[in-house]
């Protein structure tokens, strides 16, 4: 006897919702049909679940907007009963927690990122009403990557109870370059591709994302260039034409107008000029109009640090106020079309400084995104909390100095929260750079599992990661527990951790959840920050030690590679086996490093990264090995990870 699902409604996603949990049952119960009918009829008795959404489910927790909020309510007695969601995108949400409970596992994305088991729908019994601790819980693009990389990547958040995925520039070219063109590994020939075929793929992939209905975030950098007719889809140093009339906009620094350093996504403009205020505005209102897709179009100006106009006009106010003119402006305009598109602005760099004067009108329009770059990822956001207070710097133009300590930069978003009571959430930077100095994983996902739950300490309602495409090396912790912890903040980390380890390693869960644990600890990723002496007796001792630890466990992780059958676990041995190698060689080069043996240091380390490169193709699904080896050269040259002067 088959299985009926029904739903409410034809929507895209609720359709999407039914066809994944009918695919997932097919591959559980393969002898059992699963028939979707699309229909409004009641729950019936005869092996049918019913997807709903909104006030059709009284039982639905409440929360402040039903479109941008997500809660499911999940009602099912040996197999039959209901789904809701406050919206499409919570329903399918429901489904993949059901799925949950049936035993199904996605610890990474990819089909050889999950576990699913032969079980029957029949003995299924789930019964709980559920609300998102936070609103945005979502991914923005960075690292190195493919169309399938993002694709698997789009696929696999709502499976974790993500919402949200941003694709930052106009067109994310410089991130799909970065792969396509293997430019750091000689051992992967180039195929570089064009600004047009990274469109292509950008739309492939926006119709994903809104066939689950997610949240799609757009733009953000490039406003300052491309509404002027110079070219914004990359970080790349070169000499950029400008455009008839347009030089007398950009910012003067020291005394020139020009593309800042040569690099037109670092150049900002004279904001105070009504001509500037103007085009940016109306730029951003034409893109709204052309671009209904969007649901939060961010609004930013260039990067860099201490790189805004010096002209006379420009001097007597902080760029924050000119910023929130020209967002009102956006505002007015929007308003007058009909527009609803939400507008995000971020406090980053010289804006984290609050404005003096202007204050944004609307506040219903936009989203504060806090991007504290330059903070210490050692410290919690709660940890942060019991630092000493901090006399803050007043803004002295293109001559500030960026706040490291999370506690500063806490107290700058607090500034600004005194202006704004808006939608808010929280722009980080876990699992761009500074997981690479992590090789055990451990540690950056305790720190940003941590700094998730508490999101509402800040009064943020959220996190957009901004990320490598590409941390599943040695495993997802990371992602998984964001995902958990932005869904249920009243969660434990440790709980948490050994879910996943046990899920992923079976019978050997406490034993890797050890190992990881002892590497991240070993590893000491504040060493590697520049937060302790380079020069330490006591952590090359302890580099030296490392290899005793995973020597010990390569035997293990290669007798359970060839018992393993399931395809999943598979993958994550083998994985586990390079990665095991990598350590050695890694811990070997930082014992030389903290011993004072820079220069041979560097040298082990140009064998380290030819091993990791030549093993790039049967783990590049896992690992941006791009930004490991930029990340690590840095490290081992004293350099910082992050220099805002320079090129990302």
């Amino acid at each position: 006897m088959e299985w009926r699902i029904e739903q409410n409604s034809n929507g895209v996603t609720i359709s999407f919702a039914a066809e994944e949990l009918a695919r997932y049952l097919r591959v559980m119960d393969p002898d059992t049909p699963v028939a979707i009918l699309r229909s409004n009829h009641s729950v019936k008795t005869d092996r049918t679940l019913v997807l709903q959404t909104g006030v059709c489910c009284k039982q639905l927790p409440k929360v402040e907007d039903p479109e941008l909020d997500d809660a499911y309510h999940i009602d099912v007695t040996n197999g039959i009963g209901m789904i809701a969601g406050t919206n499409e995108r919570s329903v399918l949400l429901a489904v993949y927690r059901l799925l949950r409970e049936l035993g199904c596992r996605w610890l990474r994305p990819g089909t050889d990122g999950e576990i699913i088991p032969v079980k029957s729908l029949s003995g299924c019994s789930v019964k709980c009403a559920e609300a998102a601790s936070y609103r945005h819980r979502g991914v923005c693009i960075e690292g190195a990557c493919s169309f399938s990389h993002v694709a698997n990547m789009i696929d696999w958040l709502p499976k974790i109870g993500m919402n949200g995925y941003y694709d930052q520039f106009f067109v994310p070219y410089t991130f799909y370059d970065r792969w396509y063109r293997h430019e750091s590994n000689p051992h992967m020939p180039p195929e570089p591709v064009s600004v047009e075929q990274v469109r292509a793929m950008v739309n492939a992939n926006t119709d994903q994302i809104k066939k689950r209905g997610m949240m799609y975030h757009a733009t953000g950098h490039g406003w300052t260039c491309n509404p002027l007719g110079i070219e914004g889809n990359t970080w790349e140093q070169k000499d950029y034409p400008i455009p008839d009339g347009v030089q007398d906009l950009l910012a003067m620094v020291k005394g020139k107008r020009e593309i800042y350093e040569r690099i037109s996504l670092n150049t900002n403009l004279c904001y105070s000029s009504k001509k500037v205020q103007d085009i940016l505005a109306s730029a951003i209102v034409d893109y709204c109009r052309e671009h209904p897709e969007v649901d939060f179009l961010h609004f930013w100006l260039a990067d860099g640090a201490n790189n805004h106009c010096e002209c006379e006009n420009c001097q007597p106010l902080p760029p924050s106020d000119y910023y929130v003119k020209i967002l009102n402006d956006i505002d007015r305009r929007l308003t007058a079309h009909g527009l609803s598109t939400r507008v995000v602005f971020l406090i980053y760099v010289d804006l984290l400084w609050e404005p003096h004067v202007e204050r944004i009108q609307n506040q219903d329009r936009f989203a504060l995104m806090f991007a504290p770059i330059t903070r210490t990822y050692t410290n919690t956001f709660v940890e942060a909390s019991v630092e000493e207070a901090h006399n803050l710097e007043p803004y002295v133009r293109n001559k500030l100095t960026m706040p490291k300590k999370v506690g500063e930069n806490i107290q700058r978003l607090r500034k600004w929260q005194e202006q704004f009571r808006g939608d808010s959430f929280d722009y980080d930077y876990h699992l761009i750079w500074d997981h690479n100095l992590d090789l055990g994983g451990y540690s950056t996902a305790r720190v940003l599992f941590e700094d998730m739950k508490n999101l509402d300490m800040l009064g943020l309602n959220g996190m957009m990661s901004c990320q490598c495409q590409r941390v599943f090396f040695p495993t997802g912790l990371s992602m998984y527990v964001m995902g958990e912890a932005l869904w249920n903040k009243s969660l434990s980390f440790e709980d948490v951790a050994a879910n996943y380890y046990n899920d992923l390693f079976g019978e050997h869960g406490d034993k890797m959840h050890n190992y990881f644990r002892t590497l991240s600890s070993m590893f000491d990723p504040s060493y590697l920050r520049g937060e302790k002496p380079v020069i330490s007796k006591e952590s090359a001792e302890q580099y030296s030690k490392i290899h005793y630890v995973i020597n010990e466990m390569l035997p293990f992780f290669h007798n359970s590679l060839g018992k393993e059958k399931d395809l999943c676990r598979k993958k994550t041995w083998q994985a586990l086996i390079i990665h095991g190698q990598l350590c050695i060689y890694m811990a070997g080069i930082f014992a030389l490093k903290a011993d004072g043996e820079k220069e041979l240091a560097l040298k082990q380390w140009e064998l380290a990264k030819d091993y990791i490169l030549k093993m790039e193709p049967a783990i590049h699904d896992l690992f941006d090995i791009d930004f490991f080896v930029s990340v690590n050269s840095r490290v081992l040259e004293d350099k910082q990870l992050l220099d805002l002067d320079e090129e990302e």
